[in-house]
């Protein structure tokens, strides 16, 4: 994949002109599931890294950025999230944070290969330390079916923890899927879709989600940037849609006082990720 000597992993970003690289100690796995193929590595300085068909998913260092900004804005922005769904989220990271949340009754996780919950399961434990908890369910399938079929008006949030928009993930940046998830949402929920790179993705892939979910129905959108070292520019975002209920309302006091720790998340970086870049605004015509 690249020039670079063989201790070091390279994920090179052809289209964009860009490679991110870690240190390799040692590979620790490798299998080909019946989706694609799982690499696990341990790094120098980013402890074990997972790999899925050759691109970086998940590590041991930066992983909290994500997982954090993935479910906390929205948690604390809806005013009592009772039932959350994770699309995706195999690597259980997201599901971990979202069962911090004591007002959450019912949590389930929907992945479509296993193998990624079972390697991080051994690899990455300190993100699987709350498979066990009561509130906690697992499905192994197609995400965009169980969507589809799920119970319209059961559900308060919807985080779609993917990857790239190619392959089987495809489907989840669709109009007809964010239409089921405004179906499957209780009136004033939110769906969050993780939606790539600010820098090189906002006037395609961040432009269309917003786009294709105000189609769905969904009056409201925001696109929250934050930073994440391994992914193409260190640069990621995630983008929320409220079901008929604005985005800028938030539980100040209870994210101040929440009986649980973060390394990212708080009511600054809330706030922050409320602000949009100018040359987001423009190209998403965003209003105040």
């Amino acid at each position: 994949m690249s020039n670079w000597p063989k201790e070091w992993f390279t994920e090179a970003f052809q289209n964009e002109g860009t490679a991110f690289s870690l240190k390799i100690k040692e590979k620790l796995h490798e299998e080909k599931s019946q989706y694609q193929t799982l690499e696990i590595y341990d790094t120098e300085t980013f402890g074990k890294l997972m790999v899925l068909d050759g691109c970086y998913m998940v590590t041991t260092r930066d992983n909290f950025l994500y997982h954090e900004m993935m479910t906390h804005p929205a948690l604390f922005t809806h005013k009592h999230p009772e039932k959350v769904v994770v699309v995706g989220g195999g690597d259980c990271g997201t599901l971990k944070e979202v069962l911090k949340h004591p007002s959450v009754k019912e949590a389930w996780q929907v992945e479509i290969d296993e193998r990624v919950t079972r390697l991080s399961e051994k690899y990455f434990p300190e993100l699987c330390d709350s498979n066990d908890d009561p509130r906690a369910n697992f499905f192994f399938g197609d995400g965009i079916k169980w969507i589809a079929d799920a119970t319209p008006n059961s559900i308060d949030i919807i985080i779609v923890d993917s990857t790239d928009p190619v392959g089987p993930a495809e489907g989840l940046f669709a109009v007809d899927f964010y239409r089921n998830c405004f179906t499957a949402l209780r009136e004033g929920g939110i769906l969050v879709q993780q939606s790539e790179s600010p820098l090189l993705h906002t006037s395609t892939i961040i432009k269309g989600v917003h786009g294709d979910m105000k189609e769905a129905g969904f009056s409201h959108v925001h696109t929250m940037p934050f930073p994440q070292p391994i992914y193409p520019t260190g640069w990621w975002s995630a983008t929320m849609a409220g079901k008929n209920k604005p985005l800028k309302y938030f539980r100040e006091e209870d994210a101040d006082q929440r009986p649980f720790v973060t390394k990212y998340y708080n009511k600054g970086i809330h706030h922050a990720a409320l602000a949009t870049p100018e040359f987001m605004r423009v190209e998403l015509n965003v209003e105040d």
